[in-house]
């Protein structure tokens, strides 16, 4: 990759700029793509935000840009936040405290203004193979605000399947995260977390073998559907979701409970009956896994409280050290405590429901 230095003041920079949104975001009189396909999205804090503004009115040296050139023009292949910041807040979008008083653009004197405009960046421009300008943007965003998983992998899998992918998933209030399913979900849609629940969820795991597959097709509307569905089996099995429950509730795998679970005869009745017994269970230590236990069964997920220490060594001296369905010693740290009635018949984790059996004969006895 040939690379040139190159220096462009604010002035040049900020010409013609123009947000778009989903069509595109260009800057140096419509020269300089700010956001190409592989670029992610802003995501600086208005903290990081208004320091660039400050970097650029005392005339300290921001890190170098990188663009690349792409037919008459060029697409910014690194610097896209601090070359937002800057030109949102010329245009007016922001203010930031100057003198203990918030200032946009606008308000600045005009010497005050003049000094941002004529403020020169440090830009590199750069020429080569798609392939190179992907390497090079993976290297340099090692670094400041690093790279999700998935902002690395848009940066592989650009095309139409990805840009109709980011208009659901990516965006600040995206319908992905609409109509309440931002109670059940977890991540930043800026940072590409609700888009990788959802390829996570739908491929099992397998997200760039399917957005490979997937990368040219004109629409993401497989996937979209895909979301759509998980969350209406969610809302007809899982119905109360209030803020209580969806503290419980939020950041748990539906797409992989539904794929798992859709075909399920379950009644949502019967479920939240249970789900109130298991909340109001004081053997149920981990409350977030009633829905998991409910879809499968597996009492792990429940971490059912345990008998404390004082307890097995009253129990082990009590049995004199014999496990009492052997009838054969054993060394304490060979033996496991049991509940004699089994949580799920209603035992408790009392001492008289304990008792202490060998490795073999307690794993037997839980695998029946």
């Amino acid at each position: 990759m040939e690379i040139t230095p190159k220096n462009i003041k604010v002035s040049e920079l900020v010409a013609g700029y123009e947000d778009k949104a989903e069509e595109g975001v260009r800057g140096y009189s419509g020269r300089l793509n700010i956001r190409p396909a592989y670029q992610r999205e802003f995501i600086y804090k208005d903290k990081q935000r208004n320091e660039v503004i400050h970097t650029v009115r005392k005339g300290f040296p921001l890190n170098s840009m990188y663009w690349v050139k792409a037919g008459n023009g060029f697409e910014l292949l690194d610097g896209q936040q601090r070359t937002v910041s800057i030109c949102q807040y010329v245009h007016g979008d922001f203010s930031v405290e100057v003198d203990g008083s918030p200032m946009n653009f606008g308000n600045l004197t005009k010497n005050k203004k003049q000094e941002i405009l004529d403020y020169e960046l440090f830009v590199y421009v750069c020429e080569g193979t798609d392939s190179d300008k992907l390497d090079w943007f993976k290297i340099i965003n090692t670094a400041g605000e690093r790279l999700s998983n998935q902002e690395a992998r848009n940066a592989i899998y650009t095309g139409p399947w990805l840009a109709d992918a980011k208009r659901w998933f990516s965006k600040t209030g995206a319908p992905a995260v609409r109509d309440g399913r931002d109670k059940l979900v977890s991540g930043s849609p800026i940072r590409q977390e609700v888009l990788e629940t959802a390829l996570d969820w739908i491929s099992g795991g397998n997200i760039d073998d399917y957005m490979s597959k997937h990368q040219m097709e004109k629409d993401a509307q497989e996937l979209w559907q895909y979301w759509q569905a998980v969350f209406d089996w969610v809302n007809r099995v899982f119905p109360n979701q209030d803020s209580g429950r969806t503290k419980l509730m939020k950041g748990l795998p539906w797409g992989e409970f539904c794929n798992k679970h859709k075909e399920d005869r379950l009644g949502a009745v019967a479920l939240e009956k249970r789900i109130i017994e298991l909340i109001d269970d004081d053997e149920v230590d981990n409350k977030r896994g009633i829905y998991e236990y409910l879809l499968t069964g597996n009492e792990k997920t429940l971490s059912l409280r345990a008998f404390d220490e004082k307890v097995k060594q009253k129990i082990y001296a009590k049995q004199k050290g014999k496990c009492p369905t052997c009838k054969k010693a054993f060394d304490i740290n060979e033996m496991e405590a049991d509940h004699i009635i089994p949580w799920r018949k209603g035992g408790k984790t009392t001492e008289r429901n304990c008792q202490m059996l060998c490795m073999m004969d307690n794993r037997t006895k839980s695998g029946k």
